[in-house]
């Protein structure tokens, strides 16, 4: 394999997005010519609205519209001036009531987003790091990545995990000033909390440690004055912790506020915070409107309205009670998740719902796992308790009939995301398929398994015995792989699927960007098995090509794929798999949609690439048939290296050669970090030293014979296909001798000696290799992983809802 392409980010949103518009269940408009919160139509229905952040719904109260209205009156639709030169007259009296509220000085911002903009960089120092949650917002996501230009670390765990955020404070604590950790307080999609008193009991621990809290979700429902759950649970503010809440959302008006108990630090985010200075401010109907939902908070009234509220959800979690829904946190603030596993069963499930007369969200990927779809609802004082029972009886109803047209099951929902099973669901055979899977390649007949997998690469029945022998009673973990051979036939007993997977273990960095991959390798000097996870992968980490085969033709093909997938995720379950990774599809596959609904996301890889060597007789025929830019690029670059070296074909090296392709190998696979594998075992380079069907080009210098500067390990796959499968180099020497570029030519020369019609060329440098006359091929992969914490490593995502 080689190395994604990392902008990927931003293509994977768009095909996400895409097919959830394309299902009807996103960018949607609402109509009407009025809003009254408990109702929201939608393609001409009027819907129960079970999707509102408005959970107390002070933005429908009189009084906040009637303020607004006047504001505009008085004041103009906008205040267009910067703060910094002067403010809107109504703003003095918002200050002071928020302020009021808090009983700490505060900072009112255009919004959140901008507010975090503003503030993260005035508050934290150029020796400072920032640690982020990895479910914290995007808002604040973005806003500390801003500080990488400064060279302010930023480092990133797992959902709430004390343990990592410790280990990240001992790495830090004698270099680094202050260690910010950076969280919600109430996250929007499961409506979970942060460990706030477990945070603050760290920072007793660690004077040096600093905490940001985006409560948003978290504002007016709950807490004294309704200043939310962070200050629920600490009473007070004190001076290490930042506090980010809104005057949006359940608030009922528009911007957000900080509040910030540090004398010093506050005076320096409002004297000058980026665009809290040169952003417009917050129009005169907000600003009014904000005060008028203050004096509601700073008067008994919102204890009144937090308590309607707590009722609500205290009833609807008592008739989910009743349910075998897969609720996913338990908890009492107003926002729920009901997991549905597959984005196609999360598709079918709200569309479902909207038909029965309730608008919910659907949780999709970036703001949660793809495997982890869902739909979100929100409690609001708006839901009377007929329409809430209502909602949860069409759930209860829909919900298996959801499962049901999707072709999946309440069981795989659960374990998705790693809850117990309300009721065992009955495993179901693939009517007019026979399903089997062998542990070994042994159990295949061999001229049976290279029909259909063994034209290319080094995964045809003698290479797959080669690695099964190999990769198994190994000392060290990593050099033990598991092997599965899934063979899919219609009821004739014609092979329908035919692929094989591997479960090894990966580094969780094994396909990010280099820089993320050094900062984790200075972290495996003291424990190797730093972020490493099992992955249960098709084809295997030494094999690259089309693993699959797959008759699409068949009229059992889309059941037989459906059958594969479902295999897939029943054996990642069962070997504790972390990720799933399928791998080399071509752009256009049939298998794009099936795969995205399934929850898997694509990557691209680097182009592969392959020789036809079809009808060559000699080298001097092949480089005379390039196109005369290429045949240049052979004279000049090339050519002219053959007097200072040899190259040579080697079946059985000497001790002394072979302790040398080792050396190469692994300097080579050092610097690689764009693709940061384990290393292979020793005994790898015995075996192919004793197997027939392996062989070493080597370069070496004439002056210096028993110096070898470069080595290609080539696999001959049945007189198929030639397969330089990996290099070693000397990088001393790279230049000197054009040794890469040496070796390409080496193997066409070696393949068309040996009559062999194809090389499969493999990934990367596809830039040399195509000036060689090697054809390009898009390559692509499809993850799946409950773990957003592992894409953000890839850089398959950069934050979050």
């Amino acid at each position: 394999m080689a190395k994604i392409k990392h902008h990927n980010f931003l293509n994977t949103v768009h095909e996400v997005f895409t097919d959830a518009k394309e299902a009807g269940v996103l960018h949607l408009y609402a109509g009407g010519t009025s809003f009254s919160g408990k109702t929201i139509k939608v393609k001409g229905k009027d819907l129960f609205h079970f999707g509102t952040t408005g959970y107390l719904g002070l933005e429908q109260d009189k009084r906040l519209k009637r303020a607004a209205i006047q504001a505009i009156e008085d004041y103009g639709t906008q205040f267009p001036l910067s703060k910094s030169y002067i403010s809107n007259p109504l703003y003095e009296k918002l200050e002071q009531s928020v302020t009021q509220m808090y009983g700490t000085p505060i900072v009112i911002t255009k919004n959140s987003t901008l507010g975090h903009l503003g503030v993260i960089p005035s508050a934290v120092d150029d020796q400072d790091i920032i640690v982020l949650d990895h479910q914290v917002h995007w808002s604040v996501q973005n806003a500390a990545k801003m500080l990488k230009t400064r060279s302010v670390p930023i480092e990133m765990i797992r959902h709430n995990s004390l343990e990592m955020l410790e280990d990240k404070i001992k790495k830090y604590r004698h270099s680094k000033r202050h260690i910010w950790y950076m969280a919600d307080g109430i996250y929007s999609m499961y409506g979970d909390y942060a460990p706030v008193n477990e945070l603050m009991a760290l920072a007793g621990k660690y004077p040096q440690l600093r905490l940001y809290f985006d409560d948003v979700h978290g504002m007016s429902w709950v807490g004294k004055n309704g200043t939310g759950y962070v200050l629920s649970q600490l009473c007070e503010l004190p001076e290490n912790v930042l506090l980010f809440g809104t005057l949006s959302k359940t608030f009922g008006a528009s911007g957000a506020v900080l509040t910030c108990s540090n004398t010093e630090m506050y005076d320096k985010i409002k004297t000058f915070g980026g665009p809290l200075t040169f952003s417009a401010q917050l129009e005169p109907a907000s600003v009014a409107a904000a005060i008028a939902s203050a004096q509601i908070h700073l008067s008994s009234e919102i204890y009144e309205l937090q308590e309607d509220l707590r009722q609500r959800i205290a009833y609807f979690n008592d008739c989910l009670m009743d349910t075998e829904l897969p609720l996913i946190d338990y908890n009492a603030s107003p926002v729920f998740y009901i997991g549905t596993g597959m984005p196609k069963t999360g598709y079918n499930f709200v569309n479902r719902l909207m038909q029965e007369g309730y608008y919910v969200n659907l949780g999709i990927f970036p703001a949660v796992p793809v495997k982890n779809t869902g739909v979100r609802i929100t409690i609001s004082r708006h839901n009377e308790r007929e329409e809430i029972k209502g909602l949860v009886e069409a759930m209860a109803h829909h919900f298996p009939k959801a499962l049901e047209e999707t072709q999946t099951n309440a069981e795989r929902v659960f374990h998705a995301f790693k809850l117990n099973p309300k009721v065992k669901s009955e495993p179901k055979k693939a009517k007019g398929l026979i399903v089997e899977v062998k542990e070994s390649i042994d159990q295949l007949d061999k001229v049976f398994w290279n029909h259909y997998s063994g034209g290319q690469g080094c995964y045809d029945w003698e290479g797959l015995k080669f690695l099964e022998t190999v990769f198994q009673g190994n000392e060290k973990k990593e050099h033990n792989w598991l092997f599965r051979y899934v063979i899919i036939k219609d009821g004739s007993g014609t092979p329908v699927l035919v692929t094989f997977l591997t479960l090894s273990l990966w580094k969780d960095d094994m396909l990010a960007n280099a820089q993320v991959s050094e900062a984790i390798e200075e972290e495996r000097k003291d424990n190797p098995y730093h972020l490493s996870s099992k992955v249960l992968s098709m084809g295997s980490l030494f094999t690259e090509g089309s693993h699959l085969y797959w008759d699409d033709s068949h009229d059992r093909g889309d059941h037989a794929l459906n059958t594969f997938l479902e295999l897939v995720e029943k054996k990642e379950l069962k070997f504790g798999a972390k990720m799933t990774v399928l791998r080399d599809f071509p752009e256009n596959t049939a298998w794009n949609g099936p795969l995205y609904g399934h929850g898997f996301l694509r990557v691209q890889l680097p182009n592969s690439c392959t020789v036809n060597l079809s009808g060559f007789r000699s080298i001097d025929t092949y480089i005379a048939q390039l196109s005369s830019r290429n045949r240049r690029h052979f004279r000049k670059d090339i050519q002219p290296f053959f007097e200072i070296s040899d190259s040579s074909v080697i079946d059985k090296a000497s001790p002394s050669q072979l302790s040398q392709f080792k050396s190469l190998f692994t300097e080579v696979q050092s610097r690689n970090l764009g693709l940061n594998t384990f290393s292979f075992p020793d005994s790898l380079f015995e075996q192919m030293n004793e197997n027939p069907l392996w062989e070493f080009i080597v370069l070496t210098p004439i002056r210096e014979p028993e110096r070898v500067l470069g080595v290609m390990f080539c696999y001959k796959n049945s007189g198929q296909v030639y397969v330089p499968a990996f290099v070693g180099m000397d990088y001393a020497f790279l230049e000197e001798y054009a040794i890469y570029r040496q070796l390409l030519y080496r193997i066409i020369e070696r393949a068309i000696e040996l009559r062999t019609p194809k090389i499969d060329f493999g990934m990367t440098a596809a830039f040399e290799k195509r000036k060689l006359g090697a054809t390009v091929h898009e390559k692509y992969a499809y993850l799946q992983t409950r773990d957003n914490f592992i894409l953000e490593l890839l850089g398959v995502m950069e934050g979050q809802h």
